[in-house]
């Protein structure tokens, strides 16, 4: 084939596919679908230029439609709105489950693979938690722990996430800086691929992160990378459910930033019992925090 044939092939094509590329028809069809997470990653996979504007517009604007208030807190404040590691990388820590495999500083008697989430509750009350005194200045969003059992004998192993506004001007992050903490050799960020530290390493875990998520001393490791995300795992104190519902009476103060399924078009209230929304954690709900629904794909 001559290059003047496949230069009027290429032409012929983009032609036919201009109607799937205009990102006003993307948008109106999104939201009619209500931002199904799976339709996105089908249609990002579909080829470059549909990745291309995924990356660019779609997956940012799939944050906004899951957790307008998480997204608003994030953007408050970043250059053009951006967030650090990119919309799809953020997208895919709201929804997805990271897994857990053994680090230095953290045994598991297998490794534990990642797996999206139906919902998730994320919180910069309990974030609060997971820094250092002289850090409780940044923001940070903490998801509760996904809970993986783990044999008969053993305790569950909780997996939990989180992102930071601003990591580049953190003081967590000048602190590591400050201190020369080398990073991971083995751990890489599972949502954007960059390096990471272990704040276990790096002696910046409190012994509130512990208490927050449910867990005994020491038996908790989280990493943080360079783009601000977090990931980390920890071992699950067991709850009986009178404890966790008597916790969530104590705690919550109604003002909870919620979003269910029966609930997207933007009235952020959600219905049944409260107690159904921990699983693991000590019982405690923040009035600072978001639920984050994966949604269902479309038949």
């Amino acid at each position: 084939m001559s290059a003047t044939q496949r230069r009027r092939l290429n032409e012929e094509f983009e032609s036919d596919d201009s109607a799937i590329l205009n990102e006003r028809i993307l948008l109106l069809v999104f939201e009619s679908i209500k931002w199904d997470l799976q339709v996105l990653c089908l249609v990002s996979s579909v080829n470059h230029n549909l990745r291309a504007i995924a990356k660019r517009i779609l997956w940012r604007k799939l944050c906004v439609y899951r957790a307008p208030r998480m997204v608003a807190a994030l953007a408050n404040g970043a250059p053009n709105g951006r967030i650090g590691g990119g919309w799809d990388a953020l997208a895919k820590l709201m929804f997805f489950c990271c897994g857990c495999e053994s680090t230095h500083h953290f045994k598991v008697s297998r490794p534990n693979p990642g797996h999206f989430t139906p919902a998730s509750r994320f919180s910069k009350t309990s974030g609060r938690s997971f820094l250092a005194k002289k850090c409780r200045g940044d923001l940070l969003f903490i998801s509760d722990p996904c809970e993986h059992p783990m044999g008969v004998e053993e305790d569950h192993l909780g997996i939990y996430r989180g992102v930071f506004r601003g990591f580049m001007r953190s003081k967590t992050r000048a602190c590591m800086i400050r201190r020369q903490v080398a990073f991971d050799e083995l751990v890489r960020c599972p949502y954007c691929g960059t390096r990471v530290w272990s704040m276990t390493a790096a002696r910046l875990v409190p012994k509130s992160a512990a208490r927050r998520l449910g867990s005994g001393d020491r038996r908790v490791e989280y990493f943080v990378c360079v783009n601000g995300h977090l990931h980390g795992a920890c071992w699950l104190i067991p709850l009986s459910d009178e404890d966790i519902c008597d916790d969530v009476e104590e705690d919550d103060d109604g003002g909870d930033d919620d979003l269910s399924e029966e609930d997207l078009d933007g009235d952020n209230e959600i219905g049944g019992d409260t107690c159904s929304h921990q699983t693991v954690t000590n019982g405690s709900t923040s009035s600072l925090g978001e639920d984050v629904l994966g949604g269902e794909s479309i038949d």
